[in-house]
């Protein structure tokens, strides 16, 4: 009887340790989607880097050129595929700060696009893990030119694979294996859509607002949260800049005499320091 008693507390002890883990990781886990490259959204005031494209023009933000079809938002992003460039060139967002930490599960696993391109080629789209373990891109063609055009990825393949945590988004706007004859400029919008096609964590919560960006070295941060304790300010090292505790859902930082100008990430956190969101600010 020792013995069965004994081993009903284990697999009571190991149930309560899955429900733990299983808590844990749905609140830590979230997205900053859709990527619209609004002023107020996701995407504008990210650090997007080009790669494998002669000499990797960076990412432009621009107003949209082409308002007449399917998109009529404000602002788009704008990627020039050189010639030169490799078939496979693109561009990324930087781990972690930008697309957050998520895996991918049944509400979000679909990946919608718009793209406006001037030449049919394959559209491509991967995540990368924080240890920089890649899955598998997935590439389809655009079927129009000179109009936008939004494609739908199917990630749901993916759930559950291998890495299973994904913290990095990659696009490859003009996958071409047959190479380019001239540069083909591509604009690209609404990466994931409208947002009830995903799962997203902090916009729900804890909308952390901080404006304006870039700024002259005063933010103002307000929060519908009422769970936020604590922000902390670092460059884009790691080095911790600042901190400051959020007694109120508003607040104001003055980092002019502080820190010099460029990029810097704010990390705010709960009472028991668990991580509730990170915005990338700039300073001009």
């Amino acid at each position: 009887m020792y013995i069965r008693h004994e081993h009903k507390n284990v697999l009571t002890m190991k149930k309560i340790i899955a429900i733990l883990i299983s808590f844990a990781s749905t609140s830590i886990i979230s997205q900053n989607v859709p990527i619209n490259f609004e002023t107020n959204g996701n995407g504008a005031n990210w650090t997007w880097t080009t790669f494998e494209n002669d000499l990797n023009p960076p990412l432009e933000i621009i107003a949209n050129p082409d308002v007449s079809g399917i998109n009529t938002s404000s602002t788009v992003a704008k990627y020039t595929a050189l010639q030169n460039g490799n078939p496979w060139a693109g561009f990324e967002s930087m781990h972690g700060a930008d697309i957050g930490s998520f895996s991918f599960n049944s509400s979000n696993c679909t990946v919608k696009i718009m793209v406006w391109k001037s030449v049919i080629s394959d559209v491509g789209l991967k995540f990368v893990s924080p240890s920089s373990a890649a899955q598998p891109e997935i590439k389809i063609p655009n079927t129009k030119i000179n109009e936008w055009e939004e494609i739908v990825f199917d990630f749901s393949s993916l759930i559950g694979v291998f890495p299973e945590i994904v913290d990095q988004i990659v696009v490859f706007p003009d996958f071409d294996l047959n190479g380019r004859t001239q540069d083909n400029i591509i604009y690209i919008d609404n990466i994931y859509g409208s947002v009830t096609n995903t799962s997203i964590t902090e916009n729900k919560t804890n909308a952390i607002q901080v404006f304006p960006i870039p700024s002259n070295g005063v933010f103002n941060i307000t929060s519908k949260g009422n769970n936020v304790r604590q922000l902390v300010v670092y460059d884009l090292t790691g080095s911790e800049i600042f901190k400051k505790p959020m007694i109120n859902n508003n607040c104001q930082i003055d980092l002019t005499n502080k820190i010099a100008k460029g990029s810097y990430l704010i990390k705010f956190t709960d009472e028991n320091g668990n991580l509730i969101a990170t915005k990338k600010v700039s300073i001009d």
